[in-house]
Parts: structure tokens; C-alpha cells; sequence
């Protein structure tokens, strides 16, 4: 395997957390909460969307190369997605407390397993790799308007 295939596959599975056989999308989307604070929360609202959206475009180019590397579609242990999914819900927030985190772990998680509508249907729209990112969008947006609604209720 070439030096710039084992880049691109670090970089879907987020270093080692999508390896986990059982629960890679769990271990990614942890792995992107732990990330957050450091990373991404530190930046300003205008920096953070246009993270997000390089994010996007990157993560959609490398889990396409994944697919092929991998030689199946949609493999487990791409992981970039959950980590645009989370940051997403987390993109409005200024400084968010632990129960918010936690709060956008768990929506997050809750609407990337359930896969409600439109969220399923999401992954046939774009092709490829840009099919694996954009159900963890609309699971993100679907978790930003809960946490959001909990966060103006005073909850988290």
C-alpha cells in the first residue's frame, strides 16, 4: 500500500478509532468529542464553517479512496463523517460544557444509528464517498435542533 493510501485511511478511521470492530461510529464520534475542544471549539463561528465545509470536501475524497482501498461501499471504519456530524451540532455553540457535549454525542449518535428520514435516503444522493458525509450532515443537523432546543430550555 502507498504511503498517501495509509494517510488518507488514518485520516477516514480518525487515527485508530474506526478499527473498533463493534462500534468504530460510537469510537469516532468520542474521538471527535475529544477532539472539539482543542481543535475545533477554540476557532471563531466563521473559521468553524469554513472547517466544517473543507472537512466535507476532504472527508468525501478520502472515503471515496477508502471505498476502493477497502473494496466495499460505505465500510465501517470511515469515520471522518461522524466527526463533520458532531462538529456540526457543536458549530453554534461558543463554549459548550460537558453536558452539551454530551448531549451532542448522544443526538448525533442516536440519529446516525436510527437513520430516520431523510437521513437513510441522504446516502444516495451524492456519490461516492460524499454519499458516506452527507447522512452525518443531516444526522447532525437533525441533533443541532435538539441540543439547540435543550440548550435554550436552560437544560444543557
Amino acid at each position: 500500500m502507498r504511503f498517501s493510501d495509509s494517510l488518507i485511511l488514518s485520516f477516514c478511521r480518525l487515527g485508530v478509532a474506526g478499527l473498533d470492530p463493534k462500534a468504530p461510529g460510537t469510537w469516532g464520534t468520542a474521538m471527535a468529542c475529544l477532539l472539539a475542544p482543542y481543535v475545533f471549539l477554540p476557532l471563531s463561528l466563521p473559521w468553524r464553517a469554513v472547517l466544517l465545509a473543507l472537512l466535507f470536501v476532504l472527508g468525501g475524497l478520502a472515503a471515496t479512496r477508502a471505498e476502493r482501498l477497502l473494496g466495499r461501499k460505505d465500510p465501517g471504519e470511515v469515520v471522518i463523517d461522524e466527526l463533520v456530524g458532531v462538529w456540526l451540532v457543536l458549530l453554534p455553540f461558543k463554549a459548550p460544557g460537558f453536558g452539551l457535549v454530551l448531549a451532542a454525542f448522544a443526538f448525533f449518535r442516536l440519529f446516525d444509528i436510527r437513520k430516520p428520514w431523510p437521513v437513510r435516503a441522504s446516502e444516495n444522493w451524492l456519490p461516492d464517498g460524499f454519499g458516506i458525509m452527507i447522512d452525518d450532515v443531516l444526522a447532525g443537523l437533525m441533533a443541532l435542533v435538539c441540543v439547540a432546543l435543550l440548550h435554550a430550555a436552560g437544560l444543557v
